[in-house]
């Protein structure tokens, strides 16, 4: 079942109006989960980032030893030749993914060169700045290199990020505060994440625990352009309940307020949170400064 709407494919080198079918029942990527994607935006008229987003798709499928089969230029112009159906109103989610065909003989180990490619387009529309999220903290955490493909932004790692995301709403909240294997703040279940705490800015080191995204990169230069300290550390969950401001990072909704942590709350609306507030003002204008 397709997330958004009004869906356009590019599959086996053309584009296809809605939701193609791409995989068979014997592709690797269908019963053993080999599959990358990434995701980029077009809202506004504007698709930011999105030549970091190609790129990306192919360093993630490299790591799932997945052979990436379509250079990024090349990338980059079928999307811009798919967005073109649509209007500069809508707000649109960019995923190009790859998955793997066929495995060797023992059929675990992708085969290389044998990959599936394809580039899917949904209206999903932005969520509106006053759109805010609670948060709470989950019995599970997030995997290392050692023993899953952290590196990559991979199909396979989300069914964990699934079970966050259910304990926290059976608990009424809206996401979950993620720990890494040491017990310090990672990430949420779908989002990176950054607290503000005396007009400062910090965020988790990334550790190899989690994707250090593209869009928490463009915030984060953002920031330090406008005068606003920016520090990557160690967090524990301590840190966030004494945090003034909460706030997640992500492609698909750029900023989300966070409301609460567990019983801790922060302020939400106009007088408040001006650090989210300011970072998502500075994405928006950042954004309109790249359309050529």
């Amino acid at each position: 079942m397709a997330t958004g709407t009004n869906i356009k494919t590019y599959y086996n080198g053309t584009w296809h109006d809605g939701d193609q079918m791409i995989m068979t029942a014997a592709d690797h990527g269908a019963w053993l989960g080999t599959t990358v994607f990434d995701g980029a935006r077009l809202f506004d008229g504007l698709a930011p980032d999105v030549e970091a987003h190609c790129a990306r798709v192919n360093r993630s499928a490299a790591a799932l030893m997945i052979t990436p089969t379509v250079e990024t230029e090349d990338m980059i112009e079928i999307v811009r030749e798919g967005l073109k159906s649509y209007g500069t109103d809508k707000a649109v989610y960019i995923r190009p993914m790859y998955w793997a065909l066929a495995g060797d003989e023992l059929g675990i180990v992708p085969r290389e060169g044998a990959t599936g490619f394809a580039v899917c387009l949904e209206e999903i529309p932005m969520a509106p700045p006053e759109a805010a999220t609670t948060l709470t903290r989950t019995r599970f955490r997030r995997p290392v290199l050692e023993d899953n493909v952290v590196n990559a932004k991979a199909g396979c790692l989300y069914p964990n990020n699934a079970r966050m995301m259910v304990e926290a709403r059976s608990k009424g909240f809206g996401n979950a505060l993620v720990a890494d294997a040491m017990g310090n703040v990672a990430e949420s279940a779908s989002a990176n994440v950054f607290m503000v705490k005396d007009g400062e800015v910090f965020t988790p080191i990334p550790n190899g625990t989690f994707l250090a995204g593209i869009t928490r990169a463009r915030h984060m230069s953002n920031m330090a352009q406008d005068g606003i300290k920016v520090h990557e550390t160690v967090l524990t969950f301590e840190d966030f309940h004494d945090a003034d401001e909460v706030f997640l990072s992500g492609n698909m909704m750029k900023v989300t307020p966070v409301k609460a942590f567990d019983d801790t709350t922060y302020g939400v609306g106009d007088n408040q949170n001006p650090i989210t507030r300011r970072v998502r003002e500075m994405y928006w204008d950042w954004a309109a400064s790249q359309q050529a």
